[in-house]
């Protein structure tokens, strides 16, 4: 199991960003969380096996339909204790 943490930047919000992850996540079967950011971008936890977390980040850099994505940046983190359990929306952070 691991853990990532994603910034995603470009026209990420307003265009069911959050949605998308949310259901391409549990697609995979990973758990975390996605939020936007005030700064326009959005951000995401992903937690689960390191190819499933490979394939998420080939989905976040395309995206919905109606996103433009400009960068994904990640950085590895420590798996919560306890791990999250499912995957939701958080609040803007």
């Amino acid at each position: 199991m691991q853990a990532v943490r994603v910034r995603i930047t470009g026209r990420v919000q307003g265009v069911w960003y959050r949605g998308w992850t949310e259901e391409n996540a549990l697609d995979l079967g990973l758990t975390g969380w996605v939020r936007n950011r005030r700064d326009g971008s959005v951000e995401a936890l992903f937690v689960g096996p390191q190819d499933r977390i490979d394939e998420m980040l080939a989905r976040c850099r395309q995206g919905p339909r109606a996103a433009q994505v400009d960068t994904v940046e990640t950085s590895s983190e420590v798996i919560p204790d306890p791990p999250p359990v499912g995957f939701e929306s958080l609040p803007t952070a």
